[in-house]
């Protein structure tokens, strides 16, 4: 049992501890802890993995996918324990918003595919491990990291219904419908022919 009752304003209240974890730039502060530069003059300027990825440390990359899911997942297991799952799910979709739009860094970050893993594999994990392949499967045969990331995201939902996480449903098409906003540009230039491989520099 939940040690508070999740009225509007606790939910709003953890609107805001999900938004502040989320929007802590992980990305930024290990390249710059790592000596890799400043990931904003580095490929695409993204402050998620793929990007770091482009600095030639798969350390740094990996550390980088870690902390995105991980800020997600402290704000969701925090809010569980102590508000419950509606306040969990509140929490995480401030968390995601935090990642795409920190106010630390004028509203620019990244585009949330970390951060919706950490989600999904706890809001759902069922999902979240069908999620999880899903990508790796995508990215393995078309060494597209966006691709792959679409994919999951409209397919993710779907995985809910199916096997009855019906209940994080709405978030899974909210956070969807969000991956898909923060890839528009992904989109244009997969279309185009142009969109750059996992791995490229």
């Amino acid at each position: 049992m939940p040690f508070i009752e999740s009225t509007p304003l606790v939910l709003a209240l953890w609107a805001v501890i999900g938004y502040l974890l989320g929007s802590i730039p992980s990305g930024i502060i290990l390249a710059r802890v790592m000596g890799l530069g400043n990931l904003r003059e580095i490929g695409s300027g993204n402050i998620g993995a793929t990007n770091v990825l482009r600095t030639g440390s798969k350390k740094a990359a990996a550390l980088t996918l870690l902390f995105d899911a991980g800020k997600a997942i402290v704000a969701i297991l925090l809010a569980r324990f102590f508000a419950g799952d509606d306040a969990a799910q509140v929490a995480a979709l401030a968390a995601f918003i935090g990642h795409c739009f920190p106010v630390w860094l004028g509203f620019k970050g990244g585009k949330g595919v970390a951060t919706y893993f950490g989600i999904i594999l706890v809001i759902a994990p069922i999902s979240g491990l069908v999620a999880c392949a899903i990508w790796l499967t995508t990215a393995a045969i078309s060494r597209y990291s966006s691709l792959a990331a679409l994919l999951t995201a409209g397919w993710t939902p779907l995985v809910m219904l199916y096997v009855q996480e019906g209940y994080a449903f709405y978030l899974g098409v909210t956070l969807g419908g969000l991956i898909y906003v923060r890839h528009w540009q992904n989109i244009q230039r997969l279309k185009r022919g142009e969109e750059t491989k996992i791995g490229a520099k």
